[in-house]
């Protein structure tokens, strides 16, 4: 089933939740034992990110350097099918730009298509470390509405053979947005000028990166409404947890603590402080946002539940 159709067919404030893929070497029991504990709350959708190719270098003698490129976290189509296979319920991949050429993007459609996945979430995706700034593949997309567009017009029929119209797939797309901003936009103006240009291209829906401050993803909201963005817009939530997320945080995600919880996470000690602030921040934020009647909460666990556990029993 479609998110946008999960949405629309709801009565009350959906929970849904996110996770990564294990590291290269690890089984899908350790993704199991992640997604158990959350299902009594009944999500409608599990999200699955995907992670790009990064570079190694090894000596190969003569002072001469061979690239490798690895993937640590290979298998988010293979999770998703496991997903929707073990507990029925739809799971969302991933796709994103860096690292694809628009060949292997439609064979990964084609092969989600066949597993009966029919959602996708349509992201740029991060430059790798080894980058100044994000590359695209040499024959891939530069921009995540490229990428939508793409995916339209497979919904549409029209695949990369010219001249050729095919079964049209049925895909239901999000799209990310962003309510501090992209920190590569010149403003939110111009930030939100592209995201509406992904919902012109195909997008249903929203989900928006973590925020700590739900003012602002509720300006967020009117915002968008007002740039003539009309789908539904699901605020993403993630717990702090530990000492290094006070300085990881902002400086990765390009986001601001609120003055309050700055305030509070100037006190804490240990990891343990952190987490047990980050799980009340979180309650209060997730009580706030189902009063206002925000179609879903999704929630960043990172592939660990306990914290999001404690949340949504006082949510949901």
């Amino acid at each position: 089933m479609k998110v946008i159709d999960h949405i629309k067919e709801a009565k009350e404030t959906l929970f849904s939740f996110e996770i990564l893929p294990p590291l290269k070497g690890k089984n899908v029991q350790s993704i199991f034992d992640g997604i158990d504990p959350l299902m009594e709350f009944k999500p409608k959708f599990i999200n699955v990110t995907y992670h790009r190719e990064e570079y190694i270098y090894k000596e190969r003698g003569q002072g001469l350097l061979e690239k490798i490129a690895i993937r640590k976290r290979p298998g988010t189509v293979g999770i998703c099918a496991a997903i929707m296979n073990k507990y029925q319920v739809d799971a969302v991949p991933h796709l994103i730009c860096g690292g694809f050429s628009k060949e292997e993007t439609e064979n990964a459609l084609i092969d989600l298509q066949f597993l009966g996945i029919d959602n996708v979430l349509a992201l740029r995706g991060d430059s790798i470390k080894t980058e100044s700034s994000f590359r695209p593949h040499e024959n891939g997309h530069k921009y995540a509405v490229e990428l939508i567009n793409q995916i339209t017009d497979m919904n549409k029929g029209t695949y990369l053979m010219d001249d050729i119209q095919l079964e049209p797939t049925d895909f239901c797309i999000g799209a990310a947005g962003y309510p501090e901003k992209h920190f590569e936009a010149m403003n939110l103006s111009t930030d939100l000028q592209y995201l509406k240009q992904k919902v012109e291209a195909g997008a249903e829906y929203i989900v928006t990166q973590m925020f700590f401050d739900n003012k602002k993803y509720f300006d967020f909201v009117e915002e968008c409404k007002k740039a003539g963005i009309n789908v539904p817009i699901i605020p993403g939530i993630k717990p702090l947890k530990s000492m290094n997320h006070i300085s990881f945080l902002p400086k990765f995600f390009h986001i601001d603590f609120p003055d309050e919880l700055s305030a509070e996470l100037l006190k804490c000690k240990t990891n343990d402080d952190v987490q047990a602030l980050g799980i009340e921040w979180a309650i209060n934020q997730s009580k706030e946002l189902k009063k206002a009647g925000v179609p879903c909460i999704h929630y960043y666990t990172m592939s660990k539940s306990d914290d999001v556990k404690l949340i949504a029993n006082e949510i949901f």
